[in-house]
């Protein structure tokens, strides 16, 4: 685990420069095989408690989810933006990122007069962006914002396990494990993988067929 937390540095800055309302901003779900690119966007108050508030890789499930519940509580603003996996396909995933940004920048209640967000580059109106290169370990705000696109995405992928059971979604939550590499061989696609991404572009591209000896499909 980190032994650094996020800290305040950027929006006090911020803040000494007049501005009130700052967003960080962050993603999870890039790198998954299947299911949605989740974002959050949350403004946080000056006084607000971090407790164990950090990057959401650094925290366990369980201190992500009281985490999630703390900020959820306490920030001034908190939203999130998804991008299906269909449109990941069509898009791309550096597009659906930015818009999965946007979209939960554009849906919070409190219009953000500055915002934070991590390495990715955006342009909304004149308002300051600054992208920080590993933000999400680095700035409060976007650490906050990590830890809610986290757990509402991870809730999304056990959701999808009800549908889609023989995937198992509510362990590896789209991730390329072994054992989903395996289920992904031995069920094909399902609707939510993402077809653009090489694994599942590579099992789409094979040929299926069925083994009498071993009774069960697998691919050549």
């Amino acid at each position: 685990m980190s032994r650094t937390k996020p800290h305040k540095k950027e929006e006090t800055a911020l803040r000494q420069r007049g501005f009130q309302y700052i967003a960080g901003a962050d993603e999870a779900g890039k790198g998954p095989w299947a299911g949605p690119i989740v974002a959050a966007a949350v403004i946080l108050p000056s006084d607000f408690e971090p407790r164990q508030v950090n990057d959401s890789k650094q925290l366990t499930e369980r201190q992500r989810q009281l985490m999630f519940v703390h900020v959820a509580r306490t920030a001034l603003s908190w939203a999130v933006g998804v991008v299906s996996s269909q449109e990941i396909d069509r898009r791309g995933i550096v597009a659906a990122n930015k818009k999965a940004l946007l979209t939960a920048l554009k849906k919070l209640h409190l219009r953000p007069q500055a915002i934070l967000v991590d390495a990715v580059k955006l342009k909304i109106g004149k308002k300051p962006v600054k992208a920080i290169i590993g933000g999400d370990a680095k700035v409060l705000s976007i650490a906050a914002a990590s830890i809610v696109a986290k757990v509402v995405r991870d809730a999304l992928m056990v959701g999808q396990h009800r549908l889609f059971p023989q995937y198992e979604f509510h362990r590896h939550k789209g991730y390329g494990t072994p054992r989903h590499q395996r289920l992904l061989k031995r069920y094909g696609p399902s609707p939510i993988h993402r077809r653009s991404f090489q694994p599942v572009r590579a099992l789409i591209n094979r040929r299926r067929r069925y083994d009498p000896v071993r009774g069960d499909e697998y691919l050549r």
